[in-house]
């Protein structure tokens, strides 16, 4: 009964993974570690950031959603021009799939406050694009899954895939917002003609409340939506409170029955540390997802 179970789970999983080989991302994910989604993210602070991520580890089942990823980005040539790389292992039932990739952007900024005084909080007014390019690596592994007599199982299938990507974004004062697409080419290149990839759009916007003249706590409303041909539209609402900039908790739902929360920690300026746990409502057999960032900003860090 237990393979069975895990046979029509992993089936499921199957033909969702097929259409979009990439897991959603998390409150935490697209929040916390904006550059792997948009490439446009790319070099908008002026220090070189690392971020190393995780979610799925914890849960209970073989087989159920993982993913891991590490990237970095960076500003170079008076800021103007961001660079950044990165690599994403997903793992969902018998599929596993492997992103690598590398961006760049290039910022217009509207203001230039480089002689402001230290206290003066410094709000960006800048318009940024990104490119990204990379491979992914496709692989079903059906033959674990055991079923017979089925043409569609009876084998394995790997696939190389190139992908091109692109994003942009607009940054001004408190207010945020940007649209991307991972990959604009879907399976266009694909080594397989077994794979059937649709393209995924990401859009998102929010803004910072200040609650004192002391800036002790922001409030962090904000909107993510995800479109992909053949499946429902996406819509996720978060809010954010940051105390003090050392502690900062959040929540969200999201319209395919699920919902988000988070605690963050800023420690040392430079680093941030955030867990993000998604509890399915309704009927899911996915259930709960636990997940890790963890962040390193050199120089001024993450500072107001």
């Amino acid at each position: 009964m237990k393979k069975i179970h895990y046979i029509i789970l992993f089936t499921v999983l199957l033909f969702t993974v097929h259409s979009n080989a990439q897991q959603t991302p998390l409150f935490s994910e697209y929040n916390y570690n904006t550059f792997m989604i948009n490439p446009a993210y790319a070099g908008l602070h002026n220090n070189t950031e690392l971020v190393l991520s995780n979610r799925g580890y914890l849960n209970s089942f073989d087989g159920s959603p993982k993913n891991i990823s590490l990237s970095i980005n960076a500003p170079i040539e008076k800021k103007d021009i961001g660079l950044g790389a990165g690599v994403m292992a997903d793992e969902i039932g018998v599929t596993t799939i492997t992103n690598l990739f590398a961006a760049y952007s290039y910022k217009i900024e509207f203001d230039h406050k480089n002689n402001r005084p230290d206290y003066e909080l410094y709000y960006m007014n800048v318009l940024s694009f990104g490119i990204t390019a990379g491979i992914q690596f496709y692989a079903d592994n059906l033959l674990q899954l055991g079923i017979d007599d089925d043409p569609d199982f009876d084998h394995n299938i790997h696939a190389a895939i190139p992908t091109i990507g692109a994003g942009i974004m607009y940054n001004k004062e408190n207010f945020f917002a940007g649209f991307s697409s991972p990959n604009l080419i879907g399976d266009l290149l694909s080594s397989s003609d077994e794979v059937d990839l649709k393209n995924t759009y990401y859009g998102y916007f929010g803004y910072h409340f200040f609650g004192n003249q002391f800036n002790e706590y922001i409030i962090k409303p904000s909107v993510f939506v995800k479109y992909q041909q053949g499946a429902p539209f996406q819509v996720d609402l978060n809010m954010a409170v940051n105390y003090k900039n050392k502690v900062e908790v959040g929540a969200g739902y999201r319209t395919t029955s699920s919902a988000n929360f988070l605690l963050g920690f800023y420690i040392f300026d430079n680093w941030r540390l955030v867990y993000n746990y998604n509890q399915a409502l309704g009927d899911s057999l996915l259930s709960s997802t636990h997940g890790i960032s963890l962040s390193y900003r050199f120089g001024s860090g993450y500072n107001l």
